[in-house]
């Protein structure tokens, strides 16, 4: 008898400790990259991060139409009304503005309008998110009805458009919320973009301001536009942050995964998926314990919300004519891969080639966008793929310099240190390749081959690009090269017109590109 009373007043004093803790949610989202609308998907390469053996692998399960704001507006209503509005957070850690058609004719303020409409709390800055330049987003700020913000993108010294955290009450709990960009933006971005900006490192900053967000919360959450890496690093070396809500490396990370003491999340890209983090706390407003999942938009599992569905509609309406026009009909699905040979822009290489009468193509390996699927392909479909307005060039390099390029490239992959990863694996047309990412830097790269022939390193040859790459995009240096000409026509036009040639376009072959992850022959 004495042994029932005492397992009835344990299980008395576990109810009342269960009934003293809350639970607060936190939804999240990141890299819109413009993407307003549902979209179709299967198994394999959908996005340009999806389907990709480059890097860690994740696919959709099914075949089938997913995303657009108005069944994301959907789900974040029910989570809502069913945790309680005033014990939930919204939260966006970037690159939302830009990279497709309406986003680039509206300049990001179709982006804006919905966010505010759906009810966003705070937002990160991503890289994409000045490439309509300082002021242009210096007005979607203003437009904004939350704060879009970073601590390490800064502005005559101080954090761009002010202080870059905020405290939220969520059931009588203190939540401060921070927001990090990309360290790395001005190795992304046009100069004309930022100039005036400077970018630092996340981890200072966010070492220095910590002190003052554990003063004026009882929880911590760093939003951070920096990728998954470098939020591991941020969680390994910053004692006291409770929540990393992660963007930029478009990962999936479900269950949430635990360093230290601090939760790393994201919700891969695209409005296709909505991240849920609770966060479970004590009487007191410490964390006890942190759950998660990730959920897929799949359209026919959700009502969509007939305000945002209205708004969307009236937004995109002006420009659906030119959009929706169909350039081409594909008899392949054709995907962009960003850590390995993408067919997209092999394709897209193989037609500067043809216009130009270059040897090679080399394109800038970069990480949006979603791929053509069998049928027609819209204008609005090769905006996803190639939306900035960047100049086809046309230059003489040596043979040395050419490896010089896929060398920078093999480094960005895999370098040193986690925090200089920029970019995607540069992109080449009618080059063959090997490069060892397990190698020393500078001697990853083999068997460069043009046509089946080696590359001669005091041999030049007529290479065609962008003028971003041209420039010095990802640190690619083009110093040495000779005969530049930037034509007056931006790649996109080139692409389109050579669409709109071609009854039908198909996925090229396979160049020979062979990447060796650094882990396959170097444990």
């Amino acid at each position: 008898m004495r042994n029932m009373i005492v397992i009835g007043l344990l299980a008395a004093s576990s109810v009342a400790a269960m009934a003293e803790e809350r639970k607060l949610t936190i939804l999240h989202t990141n890299d819109f990259h413009g993407r307003l609308e549902p979209f179709e998907v299967a198994p394999g390469n959908a996005t340009a991060q999806t389907g990709d053996p480059g890097r860690a692998w994740v696919e959709f399960g099914h075949r089938g139409t997913i995303g657009g704001f108005a069944y994301l507006a959907a789900e974040v209503k029910r989570f809502r009304e069913t945790a309680g509005a005033d014990r939930v957070l919204l939260l966006d850690a970037g690159d939302t503005f830009s990279d497709s058609y309406v986003g680039n004719e509206t300049r990001g303020a179709a982006s804006i309008k919905l966010m505010n409409t759906i009810g966003y709390d705070f937002m990160a800055l991503g890289n994409h998110d000045f490439d309509y330049g300082l002021e242009r987003s210096r007005e979607l700020q203003a437009l904004a009805e939350f704060p879009v913000r970073a601590a390490n993108v800064l502005e005559e010294g101080a954090p761009v458009f002010g202080r870059p955290w905020e405290v939220f009450v969520l059931d009588g709990v203190r939540v401060a919320v921070l927001g990090l960009g990309y360290h790395n933006t001005d190795q992304t971005s046009g100069f004309d973009n930022i100039e005036g900006l400077t970018f630092t490192d996340g981890i200072e900053a966010t070492r220095e301001v910590l002190p003052e967000l554990r003063e004026a919360a009882d929880i911590v959450v760093v939003i951070s536009h920096q990728g998954t890496k470098t939020d591991r690093l941020l969680a390994s070396k910053v004692d006291g942050i409770d929540v990393i809500v992660g963007g930029h490396s478009h990962d999936k990370l479900e269950p949430p995964e635990k360093i230290g003491d601090t939760w790393v999340v994201q919700a891969l890209s695209d409005a296709a998926m909505l991240g849920e983090t609770r966060l479970i706390v004590d009487e007191s407003g410490s964390l006890v314990r942190v759950e998660g999942a990730v959920h897929s938009l799949w359209n026919d599992r959700i009502e969509p919300d007939p305000t945002v569905g209205k708004m969307l509609a009236e937004l995109t309406q002006p420009f659906d004519a030119k959009r929706d026009e169909v350039l081409t009909t594909s008899t392949d699905r054709i995907g962009r891969q960003y850590r390995s040979e993408s067919p997209f822009d092999v394709l897209v290489g193989d037609i500067l080639r043809e216009r130009t009468g270059a040897d090679i193509a080399m394109m800038p390996g970069v990480g949006y966008g979603l791929s053509f699927a069998p049928g027609p392909v819209t204008r609005d479909a090769l905006y996803t793929l190639i939306p900035h307005p960047a100049k086809m060039v046309t230059l003489e390099m040596s043979g040395a310099d050419i490896v010089a390029v896929l060398e920078q490239s093999a480094t960005n992959q895999n370098p040193a240190d986690p925090q200089d990863t920029v970019g995607g694996l540069v992109q080449t047309s009618n080059l063959a390749w090997t490069a060892d990412l397990g190698r020393p830097v500078c001697d990853r790269v083999s068997d460069v081959t043009m046509g089946g022939d080696p590359i001669r390193p005091d041999a030049w040859y007529k290479i065609a690009t962008n003028s971003g790459m041209a420039n010095g995009l990802h640190r690619y240096d083009f110093a040495g090269a000779r005969n530049k000409v930037v034509h007056d026509i931006t790649v996109t036009r080139v692409v389109e017109e050579a669409f709109a040639d071609r009854d039908v376009i198909s996925a090229p072959q396979p160049t020979g590109v062979r990447i060796i992850p650094p882990a396959e022959n170097h444990p």
